[in-house]
């Protein structure tokens, strides 16, 4: 079974197990000395996205990197080893769970100061443009991002130069636990502040993988065709909390009933009733996929842990110093 629907269920059950799997191993060892963010629960929109690009276009991510990492072609086991901080990681045990980077396969970098890397890919989706290469730049971020003014700047920016960068909100009503109602005036949206800036856009439903899919080879047509950029809206949840393994009902700001109501639209679920009918099978393989990613995962961990930490002597590799330093 090999068909483009069923590819995209499989890596989001690849995903969803890593991340589980990793939670768990965060949580109970306290090994992984990083903060580390997850996208349980949120698989759809990186796989539905990442799989409409190839592999010369570049993505950067926010602070949930590990799902759009894996989804653009991110090596399984060099991001393993950079949560445990080994020289073998894929930012060389310096960067954790928020910077991860692996231009091999076009994910340019991740960072954890909110909004910081939307601008970094209209940078980069200008540089495309300027040099006349058919390559579009994308960049994720949370709905929280877009109350900063670097959103709005690129998004200008964008516009006028007609620059080939998709930005991406996973809109998942939360920024840490500051609901979006309680930020953003009613009546308004981020993909209407988007097309105020004259920037096309579109509002998706981010937990149907096939519709995330289908908007995304849109937004990227858009862009290779010179049109200039596109924002996709995806309306998603996270399961856990904010930072960490755990769940958070109890902190106060979300119930766990709202969660159970977002757990029972799980865009796994949902993919694999939508297949069901056309592939019967689908149910004993996701149950195979599920079980070969457990295996693949916990032989991740057991490969980074015998890895070494970076050397001191190279503590100051890859940063900046000033001349005469």
């Amino acid at each position: 079974m090999t068909s483009d629907r069923t590819r995209l269920i499989r890596e989001m059950v690849r995903i969803r197990v890593v991340e589980e799997v990793l939670a768990d191993y965060y949580r109970d060892e306290q090994e992984m000395r990083t903060a580390i963010h997850f996208s349980i629960g949120q698989e759809a929109t990186a796989v539905g996205v990442l799989s409409a690009t190839t592999p010369r276009d570049w993505v950067y991510a926010a602070h949930r990197t590990h799902a759009p990492y894996l989804a653009k072609g991110g090596d399984l086991r060099a991001l393993v080893a950079e949560l445990y901080g080994r020289q073998d990681g894929c930012s060389h045990g310096r960067g954790g769970s928020i910077h991860v980077i692996d231009q091999s396969v076009g994910f340019a970098g991740s960072g954890a100061i909110l909004g910081e890397m939307i601008s970094v890919a209209v940078g980069t989706g200008w540089a495309f443009a300027r040099s006349g290469e058919s390559r579009v730049a994308l960049t994720f971020f949370g709905d929280g991002a877009t109350e900063e003014g670097v959103f709005a700047e690129s998004l200008n920016i964008a516009a006028v130069q007609r620059i080939p960068v998709v930005f991406v909100c996973e809109n998942n009503l939360y920024s840490i636990s500051s609901p979006l109602t309680a930020r953003q005036p009613s009546g308004t949206s981020i993909r209407g502040r988007a097309e105020a800036a004259g920037v096309r856009a579109a509002a998706v439903d981010g937990n149907d993988v096939f519709a995330v899919r289908e908007a995304a080879e849109a937004a990227l047509r858009h862009c290779r065709a010179g049109n200039g950029p596109y924002l996709l809206e995806l309306a998603t949840y996270r399961w856990r909390e904010h930072v960490g393994p755990g769940w958070d009902h109890h902190h106060g700001y979300r119930s766990k009933q709202e969660i159970d109501s977002w757990i029972e639209r799980c865009p796994i679920q949902r993919a694999v009733a939508e297949v069901r009918a056309e592939e019967p099978g689908i149910d004993d393989l996701v149950r195979q996929w599920q079980a070969e990613s457990q295996e693949e995962i916990h032989a991740a961990v057991a490969y980074a842990k015998e890895l070494p930490f970076p050397d001191v002597a190279g503590l100051l590799d890859g940063a900046y110093l000033p001349v005469g330093r």
